[in-house]
């Protein structure tokens, strides 16, 4: 597709990568996939099955039942983005929960669910034009985008976002509990076996801890605008 690129965007939780992802889609009119998203909504599958919870992980029988869900997005208008449906029902505030947060790396650590997952995303973007954020974009799913970002910012810094984003939607939070939250999904995101958490050798690596929205915005519309130059 003339003028158009793949934009993958990868790194640790909670470094703003969705954000920044659909202000990008927005401005540049690209699709934009929220891959956390779609595990998320895997998790809370397993997790309305009893599949995963504290403590446990019944990894054999989720992957059974792998072939039984069926994810999707949705554009909401007001909104602005698409919201993820899990077999046709809407799960965007249900995947968004402290709870899920908590068991979302143990599922997306079994490389039979990464493996249903990476196909889709990967059919999602044959065509240019496209922005995706996760944990192996630019790694796995998209090994050839022409722009990589790796979101970058400090643990403490991105607890107290997580913290603030889930007091102002109204939910009851401890902080240490989502610092903890924060630094356990680092430890498995980064050293499971299968697609673990790594910046790709061509990325542009992107520590956000001291920068607001706008700011970030403006500095990765400029590496956009002059990746766009060069095709």
């Amino acid at each position: 597709m003339k003028n158009k690129i793949t934009i993958a965007i990868d790194g640790f939780s909670s470094t703003g990568k969705s954000t920044i992802a659909k202000l990008l889609a927005k401005k540049y009119n690209y699709v934009y996939v929220d891959t956390g998203a779609m595990y998320r909504a895997v998790t809370l599958f397993a997790k309305q099955n009893n599949y995963v919870g504290e403590g446990y992980l019944k990894k054999e029988e989720l992957i059974k039942e792998l072939n039984s869900i069926s994810l999707s997005f949705k554009f909401n208008k007001d909104l602005g983005f698409a919201e993820m449906l899990l077999n046709g029902v809407n799960v965007e505030k249900e995947i968004r929960t402290l709870e899920v947060s908590q068991l979302v790396s143990k599922v997306a650590a079994i490389s039979e669910v990464r493996k249903k997952l990476v196909a889709e995303q990967q059919l999602m973007g044959k065509e240019r034009g496209i922005v995706m954020d996760g944990r192996d974009i630019g790694t796995v799913v998209f090994p050839d985008a022409d722009l990589k970002l790796f979101m970058t910012a400090s643990a403490d810094k991105r607890a107290t976002r997580r913290y603030k984003e889930l007091i102002g939607r109204g939910d009851k939070v401890n902080f240490d509990e989502i610092l903890f939250n924060v630094q356990e999904r680092d430890r498995i995101d980064s050293t499971r076996k299968d697609s673990p958490l790594v910046k790709a050798d061509d990325a542009i690596e992107f520590d956000n801890s001291d920068m607001g929205i706008q700011e970030q915005f403006e500095r990765i519309c400029s590496l956009v605008d002059r990746k766009l130059q060069e095709i």
